[in-house]
């Protein structure tokens, strides 16, 4: 609800539209739907990388802007295993890659619980991102990669030399409690 033209280009790939509009007058290419979705973020969430890339060339789009819920465009490409997409945004210095949504989850938290390897690497390869960071249940990436079995996912957080396996979530669960077979 509350969607522009833009936003609806956007969030369906349309780069020949969203370019002839972000040409007019009057074009706001920033300006979010209801939900605090801006075009960027519809883009990004749908894995759409040349749309993301004719906004992100542009300076009146704030590519780390979050939604109503605290997702940011990096969060939706996170979660959903876009990797162009995710490779883009961590590109840029004005967007935090360990921003967490409403939640306390991050794009890593949403990476890890999705299995998705490519984006968990990325993040993973950065200094400021921490993969401690759990969501508000006190539950870290490596708790729910272990819950559901991704496999590569666990392997590359226990690669990690920060990562602290023994602090529990508010259930008095360790990360390892997930899915002890995996694990094991």
């Amino acid at each position: 609800m509350g969607n522009t033209p833009l936003a609806w280009a956007a969030r369906n790939g349309h780069e020949g539209v969203v370019k002839l509009l972000l040409g007019g007058d009057n074009i706001e290419p920033d300006k979010p739907d209801e939900g605090g979705h801006t075009p960027l973020w519809c883009a990004a969430i749908k894995g759409h990388e040349e749309v993301v890339k004719i906004l992100l060339e542009r300076d009146d789009v704030y590519p780390d802007k979050s939604d109503n819920c605290g997702q940011t465009p990096l969060w939706s490409a996170a979660a959903y295993g876009h990797e162009g997409v995710v490779k883009m945004l961590l590109r840029r210095d004005d967007v935090n890659p360990d921003k967490p949504d409403l939640c306390g989850q991050t794009p890593l938290w949403w990476a890890a619980y999705n299995g998705r390897e490519g984006v968990v690497k990325m993040l993973l390869a950065r200094d400021d991102v921490d993969p401690n960071k759990p969501n508000m249940h006190g539950q870290k990436p490596l708790w729910w990669a272990t819950y559901h079995g991704h496999e590569g996912v666990v392997k590359m957080l226990l690669e990690r030399d920060n990562l602290n396996l023994n602090k529990p979530d508010d259930n008095g669960r360790i990360p390892l409690q997930g899915a002890p077979d995996v694990a094991a």
